[in-house]
C-alpha cells in the first residue's frame, strides 16, 4: 500500500505514536477517575492516581477491569458522560441476566467509523466498492460497526445481516459486491449454498472477505481463499473496547492483526499473576481505550490469548491470531456462550437435574455443541423428550444459537472429585 492512502494516525513514527499515546492515556485516566465512581474507587484502593502516570510503563500501576465489573455496574454505571450525551447503546449477552452495556457519544461513533474504515481499507477496500455486511445487526456491535465504517470509507453498503442464506447468495450475484464482512463459519455456509444452487463461488465479484467475531484457523483461510478466489483477512474487536475495528489484518501481508494503537493501548499479561509480559510472549490480551468519551476502559482483561509482535505493513504493533481463551466461554458460530447460561436454562426446566456437560464437536467444517444433561429420577421418557425440546428452544431464543440436547439417565455423566467437567472439547486439532 502506498503511504498516500494512509490516514495521519497510520503515518506516525513510533516515537510520535508513544508521545500521542501518553497524552491520550493521561487524559483517559483523569476522565475515568473524575467521572466513573467505579474507577475512582478502584484507583484509590490500588493507591494509583491519574497524575501518577508519567510514562506508558506507569499504566501497570493501575488496576485491571474485568467483565464482571461491567456487569456489576449494569446498566449505565460505567458511563463517564451524562446519559443525555450518549447517542447509542450496545450490549452483549449476559450469563446472569445482566449483559455488559456499552455507550457511545457522537464523537465515539465517529472514532468507531474511522477505525473500521481504516480496517476495511487495510483489507483492500476502496471508496466506491460495494460491501456486503452479513454480520448480525442489533445490540451486537458487528453489523452496525461494519456498516458505518464502510460508509465512512466511501463504500456502498448492502446491510444483509445474518440468515436467509439463499437470498444472500442471490444478492451477491445481483449486486456484485467486492467486499464481504461476515463470520468465517457463515462464509462456509454461503459457499455451500452457492454450490447447491449450481453457482461456482470463484465466479463471483468478491475480492476480499473480512472475517471476525470468532476464532478461525489458517486451514479455514486456505479453504475460503481457494474455493472463493478471494483474499481472506481477520478483523478483531470486542464491544467493551469499542466493537469491530480494534485491530485488522492487512491484505498485503496476512501476518497477524495490526492494532490501531493510537486509539487502543495493548498489553499482554500473565493470565494467572497479572504480570505484564514483554512483546513476543503469549498471554492474556488487555486493552486501555485512549479516545473513548462515553465509556473509557482501563486495563480491560479480554481473556483472549495472543502475543504482541512488531509491525510489518504498518508501524503499529501486531497481535497474533487469538489462539484461545483463558476462561470457559464457548464461541459457537460467532455467538458467545457460557456454561452458566445453560445452567440457568437447565435449572428452570422440569424433569432435569442440575448436572450437564457441553460437548464440542466438529461436523464437517463447522463446530457443533451438544448439551448432555441428566434427567431427574422421576422423569419419564415423555418428560425427557419434552425437556430436550424446551432446552434447545430456550438456547436458540435466549442465546441465539442452535445446539443439540441429549437427556441422559441420572449419574451418567463422568464426575471428577464430585464435579462434572463442564466443557468437553472433542474437536480434532
Amino acid at each position: 500500500m502506498t503511504t498516500d492512502l494512509l490516514d495521519a494516525g497510520e503515518r506516525l513514527g513510533r516515537a510520535e505514536l508513544a508521545e500521542l499515546q501518553l497524552q491520550r492515556l493521561r487524559a483517559t485516566l483523569r476522565h475515568a477517575y473524575d467521572n466513573v465512581p467505579f474507577y475512582r474507587r478502584s484507583f484509590d484502593e490500588a493507591g494509583a492516581r491519574p497524575e501518577d502516570c508519567r510514562s506508558l510503563a506507569d499504566l501497570a500501576r493501575f488496576p485491571f477491569t474485568a467483565k464482571a465489573d461491567l456487569r456489576e455496574q449494569y446498566p449505565f454505571g460505567m458511563f463517564a458522560v451524562d446519559r443525555s450525551r450518549v447517542r447509542r447503546i450496545h450490549a452483549s449477552s449476559g450469563t446472569t441476566g445482566r449483559p455488559t452495556v456499552v455507550g457511545y457519544t457522537e464523537r465515539d461513533l465517529d472514532t468507531w467509523a474511522d477505525v473500521v474504515a481504516r480496517s476495511i481499507r487495510a483489507a483492500g477496500g476502496r471508496p466506491g466498492h460495494i460491501v456486503h455486511v452479513a454480520y448480525g445487526y442489533g445490540l451486537f456491535t458487528g453489523g452496525l460497526g461494519a456498516h458505518y465504517g464502510a460508509e465512512r470509507l466511501g463504500c456502498t453498503v448492502v446491510p444483509a445481516s445474518g440468515g436467509m442464506t439463499a437470498r444472500q447468495v442471490q444478492l451477491i450475484q445481483d449486486f456484485r459486491p467486492e467486499i464481504i464482512m461476515v463470520t468465517p463459519s457463515y462464509m462456509l455456509t454461503l459457499l455451500d449454498e452457492f454450490e447447491r444452487q449450481g453457482v461456482d463461488p470463484r465466479s463471483t465479484s468478491l475480492k476480499a472477505g473480512i472475517f471476525g467475531a470468532e476464532p478461525w484457523t489458517e486451514a479455514m483461510r486456505r479453504e475460503i481463499e481457494e474455493r472463493f478466489a478471494i483474499d481472506a483477512v481477520d478483523i478483531y474487536g470486542l464491544s467493551e473496547v469499542i466493537g469491530p475495528g480494534v485491530a485488522q489484518e492487512c491484505v498485503e501481508t496476512k501476518d497477524g492483526l495490526h492494532i490501531w494503537e493510537d486509539h487502543f493501548y495493548p498489553e499482554v499479561v500473565d493470565p494467572v499473576t497479572g504480570e505484564e509480559l514483554p512483546d513476543g510472549e503469549r498471554g492474556e490480551l488487555v486493552f486501555t481505550s485512549l479516545t473513548k468519551e462515553a465509556m473509557p476502559v482501563v486495563r480491560y482483561r479480554t481473556r483472549d490469548l495472543t502475543r504482541l509482535l512488531p509491525g510489518t505493513a504498518r508501524a503499529f504493533r501486531r497481535m497474533e491470531k487469538v489462539t484461545g481463551r483463558c476462561d470457559d466461554m464457548v464461541i459457537l458460530r460467532g455467538v458467545n456462550l457460557f456454561p452458566t447460561q445453560i445452567e440457568e436454562i437447565v435449572l428452570r426446566t422440569p424433569g432435569l437435574a442440575p448436572h450437564f456437560q457441553l460437548r464440542l464437536t466438529r461436523e464437517g467444517r463447522l463446530d457443533a455443541l451438544t448439551v448432555r444433561v441428566e434427567a431427574r429420577a422421576d422423569a419419564g421418557a415423555g418428560r425427557r423428550e419434552e425437556a430436550a425440546r424446551e432446552v434447545a428452544a430456550a438456547v436458540k431464543d435466549g442465546i441465539g444459537v442452535s445446539v443439540g440436547v441429549e437427556v441422559v439417565d441420572p449419574e451418567t455423566l463422568e464426575r471428577s472429585v464430585g464435579k462434572i467437567k463442564r466443557i468437553v472439547d472433542l474437536r480434532a486439532g
